[in-house]
């Protein structure tokens, strides 16, 4: 480095680049206003955002009616949504549980699952004989009258599988006691914990157990953990012959066909040729679940029920919120008018106007989170199991939210970009 003066100012040179650099500390000098200047802005935005909260929470009494209508429309919304979308998913529940088959076939005329119309036994022939199963199963599904030894009786889903392979049957990690394989034994029947809990109600899970169904015995050789039905009946497992034993034979009984495709062919084109060949309709589990939501979607009250619970809270919410935070800003038009007078510009002023909106929401949004979640903890028994909490009403939830504070703070926004510096000193 090589240093010398140059029209009376002090330079040096870079040995490497042979380049001359202009005085250090002219440049020191230079960058000094810069950073001063930006340390006063933040000085003043960190002032600000202070008197937007103390502004906020000096009236007491509206800031807490902000929080508790953000707070109920967000604890509302979420709860109902959440029941409305466990309910759906109940509908499902026996779609959801045979995990072992990849296509149901059924009546073409079949709308969803508990509206069954029974086919022929040489169905099942006819899907084995399309090329790309690998296997197709016959699957009864109906109700019996399941009577207990004490004279305690419902009506049962009663599901017959088939009796060599018992293709369709609940996974061995939901088996609570006893296995699927003991199905074999004369008159046996796996029940679901909720049916267990109804029949024997305080009672230890215990084997053994009988039951008359049609003047026929049924024996528990198994309890499982079984997807939560739409209607809260027992869920009786059981071997497809032993099920027309329960319910009596008729000509038509075989109420679906389960099929597993063979590796190479795709589920798409399965399902088109047993469709093409049978004549019947044949959809994936996962349509097939589907198929059954949409159905209680469309022909039933309960979406129009809870719509309707979910559109109060966001009314109300938008309106409570929009319109105490309005009367908040005119309250506090004078000290808005100050701060323009002293030179704050429009857009630090709409900052704190969001940060005040931001803070309630924030606020809201998570006291009614809070009581959602303990909502569920509390109502937690075998008639809501299944129904919980989801996140996906919690995404929602906070996006109406945002929708509600937004509302509520564009109205403030545009009385205070309106505002006259000068009224503040009026009389």
């Amino acid at each position: 480095m090589k240093s010398g003066v140059e029209d009376g100012k002090d330079t040096y040179t870079d040995v490497e680049s042979g380049h001359k650099v202009g005085d250090r500390a002219a440049e020191i000098e230079t960058s000094q206003p810069a950073q001063a200047s930006f340390e006063a802005s933040s000085r003043t935005s960190s002032a600000m955002s202070w008197v937007a909260l103390r502004m906020l929470t000096g009236d007491r009494a509206k800031y807490l009616a902000l929080i508790f209508a953000i707070s109920f429309s967000s604890f509302l919304i979420t709860q109902q949504a959440s029941i409305f979308a466990g309910i759906m998913n109940r509908t499902r529940s026996q779609i959801l549980d045979v995990t072992d088959a990849d296509i149901w076939v059924m009546d073409p005329a079949t709308q969803y699952v508990d509206e069954v119309f029974a086919l022929k036994d040489t169905t099942v022939e006819r899907v084995r004989s399309v090329p790309g199963v690998q296997w197709a199963e016959p699957l009864f599904k109906g109700r019996a009258m399941a009577k207990a030894a004490d004279g305690k009786f419902r009506s049962v889903v009663l599901l017959g599988l088939d009796d060599a392979s018992l293709a369709g049957a609940p996974e061995p990690r939901k088996m609570l006691l006893g296995s699927v394989e003991s199905l074999r034994e004369p008159d046996a029947v796996v029940i679901d914990l909720i049916g267990y809990h109804f029949f024997f109600p305080g009672q230890p899970m215990e084997l053994g157990k009988t039951f008359e169904m049609t003047d026929h015995r049924g024996r528990i050789v198994g309890i499982v953990d079984a997807s939560p039905p739409f209607q809260t009946n027992p869920i009786f497992y059981t071997r497809y012959s032993q099920a027309l034993n329960y319910v009596g034979r008729e000509r038509k009984l075989l109420s679906f066909v389960l099929v597993k495709r063979a590796p190479g062919f795709s589920t798409g084109e399965l399902t088109h040729r047993i469709q093409d060949a049978t004549g019947l309709k044949a959809v994936t589990g996962g349509q097939f679940g589907w198929m059954t939501i949409w159905y209680y979607i469309a022909h039933t009250g309960i979406p129009i029920n809870f719509g309707l619970t979910i559109g109060i809270a966001l009314i109300v919410g938008t309106v409570v919120a929009g319109q105490t935070f309005y009367l908040f800003t005119l309250e506090n038009l004078k000290q808005f008018g100050a701060l323009k007078a002293m030179g704050t510009t429009n857009l630090r002023l709409v900052g704190m106007i969001l940060l005040q909106a931001g803070v309630v929401g924030s606020v809201g949004y998570a006291i009614g989170m809070g009581l959602s979640a303990t909502f569920f903890v509390v109502a937690r028994s075998d008639a809501t199991r299944g129904i919980v909490m989801s996140w996906q009403a919690m995404a929602g939830t906070c996006g109406v939210v945002l929708f509600i504070v937004m509302v509520a703070s564009l109205m403030s926004i545009r009385k205070v970009l309106v505002l006259e510096p000068a009224m503040v000193f009026r009389g």
